[in-house]
């Protein structure tokens, strides 16, 4: 899907043709799609791929008078396991000031860039919209770590009531996640860097100052991550324990269960067997020998309880 924004009055706002200061919109775009931008626009044809692999690394590129910024963004998975993964997204500057953003995911849609107003990008430049990109990806992470932060809340709160193995395959889920997000968050932390130390984006003085605020922002989102996967391991590992020590636990007590009923066993074993055996001709023969088996039992038991054994 392609879809033509213009830029005018501070909005972007829907537009029939290409033309200068253009945003153009490309949703997991089919292969005449991107035939016919490479066509019309001479854009070079790895430009319009390259972002469609889940794999790609952020990173710039410059090809004939093109820049090609990869990004990678955060998504939410409704409905699936791992609740959170990242993507890539290219934003391609053209020679005629136009942007191109081509991803698998509407990323207009995801920062809510087509119907808020874009502060800071009033001048119209091409570096200020880039920029607000960047502001506005680093701020939805840090929105989806709160998230990921209260659903694994969540989850420790069913744990101390049962131990199950669906609560703990869901921490794990979110501990990928948090993978995910660590490893995206520093490759566009290394792309920022390069972008600024660059002059391919031709930023001035206040647009470095944008960011250098974008930066912060996006090792915010790094060290949350990195304590919430540390918190999360720890976590783990402690859960662990407690179900290998409720393991033994209940084999202690099948274990001490098992010993204390043998003596019973023993006495009926005994008396079984086809031998002369003492009380075989009393009339409580059967009375004596259970009531000294349960004795017996009763004994055993409570050494096993003075001694903790269970």
């Amino acid at each position: 899907m392609i879809k033509i924004l213009r830029w005018s009055e501070n909005r972007f706002v829907q537009a029939d043709q290409i033309e200068r200061h253009c945003l153009i919109n490309v949703v997991n775009p089919e292969k005449h799609e991107l035939d016919q931008l490479t066509g019309e626009m001479h854009i070079p044809s790895d430009f319009l791929t390259d972002p469609m692999d889940i794999d790609e690394r952020s990173r710039i590129e410059t090809e004939d008078g093109f820049l090609l910024i990869v990004l990678r963004l955060p998504k939410h998975n409704e409905g699936s396991d791992i609740p959170f993964t990242t993507f890539p997204a290219g934003i391609i500057l053209t020679k005629d000031d136009t942007i191109v953003f081509v991803s698998s995911s509407d990323i207009m849609d995801m920062l809510n860039l087509s119907d808020s107003r874009l502060k800071g990008v009033a001048d119209g430049k091409r570096s200020s919209v880039i920029l607000y990109i960047f502001l506005k990806t680093a701020l939805l992470y840090l929105r989806h770590l709160k998230e990921i932060n209260r659903q694994y809340g969540e989850i420790e709160h069913e744990l101390q009531k049962s131990l199950k193995n669906k609560e703990l395959i869901k921490l794990l889920n979110i501990e990928k996640s948090l993978v995910f997000f660590m490893t995206s968050l520093k490759s566009n932390e290394l792309m920022m860097e390069r972008l600024m130390k660059t002059e391919l984006l031709k930023l001035t003085a206040e647009d470095k100052d944008r960011l250098e605020d974008v930066l912060i922002d996006n090792r915010q989102a790094i060290e949350m991550a990195n304590i919430y996967s540390n918190i999360l391991s720890g976590m783990m590992d402690a859960f662990a324990s407690v179900i290998s020590n409720n393991l033994n636990v209940v084999m202690k007590i099948l274990t001490s269960i098992t010993v204390i009923l043998m003596i019973p066993t023993l006495a009926a074993s005994i008396y079984g067997m086809n031998v002369e055996l003492p009380f075989q001709h009393l009339p409580h023969a059967f009375h004596i020998i259970t009531g000294t088996s349960f004795c017996a039992l009763l004994l055993c038991a409570l050494i096993f309880k003075i001694n903790k054994w269970f």
